[in-house]
């Protein structure tokens, strides 16, 4: 008997992810009733994954699960917010129960590392295609913006960007890596690790931050603009992993790690006076993030490299450009 709509929430869904005391109505009415904490302000946000736009067809149906949850866990790790409930809108072309069984597993194994609940949604027929809602919350007054940052505040990433675009490119073919490069490289496009803890750590110490989603120089380009400033990244301080190293070389990692999408990392501003600070309570060696650049009087990116201006054009992915 084909798998009804009703049955297939219920078989896949209602059990996805945590169980939270302040979900007072969750999955199976026409809406949830949630209970956001007393003193907290509610911070929301929604991305839509589409098979051959944001992934390519046939990658594993946990990853999809995962990173349709990671991609919206990363936008609220950049502002500073701690995750609570999602709502899952799920487009089929038909109902496969494998399919449904691997792509419930991946999202719910990390809905519930990040204390998440899945309290409804909807679905329908249609090409594949996975939206998520997910909402959260931070202390009044507490949310990091884009904006905020002022001339002469120091520039950071997590993580090693580039990663998860060579990982889409070994997914596409169009690379080639040697073993473990090439596994390492693909889960970090796959199952991408939201910075969570990160963006609450930052909390008290970022003038400004920005999810690393279209490449790290366009973003930090974003940051600076919202924060009427220009922004400088110096070539030579790019983190990269060994792996990106191994499968391109340097020179090329370098440049991939300042273009490549689908990093999911947190590129933020610090004031110099609070850089001390900064790196006593949160060890970067530990919190794993880098000092790339600066902000400065201007506006628009540039790349220093030894000093010099490089050219590098590339802004950023966009959809419609």
């Amino acid at each position: 008997m084909a798998l009804t709509e009703s049955g297939l929430i219920e078989r896949y869904f209602r059990a996805a992810g945590a169980q939270r005391p302040d979900v007072r109505l969750g999955i199976g009415d026409d809406a949830a009733v949630l209970a956001p904490p007393p003193g907290q302000e509610l911070i929301a946000t929604t991305d839509t994954l589409v098979e051959g736009v944001h992934f390519p067809p046939h990658i594993p149906p946990a990853a999809i699960g995962h990173r349709a949850l990671a991609v919206n866990l990363s936008d609220l790790a950049a502002m500073g917010a701690r995750p609570a409930w999602a709502l899952l809108a799920l487009t089929l072309p038909q109902a496969q129960e494998p399919w449904l069984e691997e792509f419930a597993a991946g999202f719910a194994t990390l809905a519930r590392e990040h204390r998440v609940a899945l309290v409804g949604g909807d679905t329908t027929r249609g090409p594949l295609c996975i939206s998520v809602q997910l909402l959260g919350f931070v202390p009044a007054g507490a949310a990091l913006r884009r904006s905020g940052a002022q001339a002469g505040d120091l520039l950071f990433v997590s993580g090693c960007p580039g990663d998860a675009a060579a990982g889409l490119a070994l997914e596409q073919r169009r690379l080639s890596a040697p073993e473990p490069a090439r596994t390492y490289l693909r889960e970090r496009f796959l199952r991408p690790s939201p910075r969570v803890a990160l963006g609450e750590a930052l909390r008290g110490f970022a003038s400004a931050c920005i999810d690393v989603s279209d490449g790290l120089l366009g973003d930090a380009g974003k940051l600076a603009q919202a924060s009427g400033l220009g922004v400088q990244l110096e070539y030579e301080r790019l983190p990269l992993s060994a792996a990106l190293q191994q499968s391109l070389g340097e020179d090329e990692a370098r440049r991939l790690a300042l273009s490549g999408g689908d990093d999911y990392e947190l590129c933020f501003a610090v004031p110099a006076a609070r850089l001390a600070a900064l790196r006593a309570q949160l060890p970067p060696e530990r919190w794993g993030y880098a000092h790339i650049g600066a902000l400065a009087a201007g506006s628009g990116a540039r790349v220093l490299r030894a000093g010099t201006v490089m050219e590098f054009s590339h802004s950023g992915y966009q959809h419609f450009g």
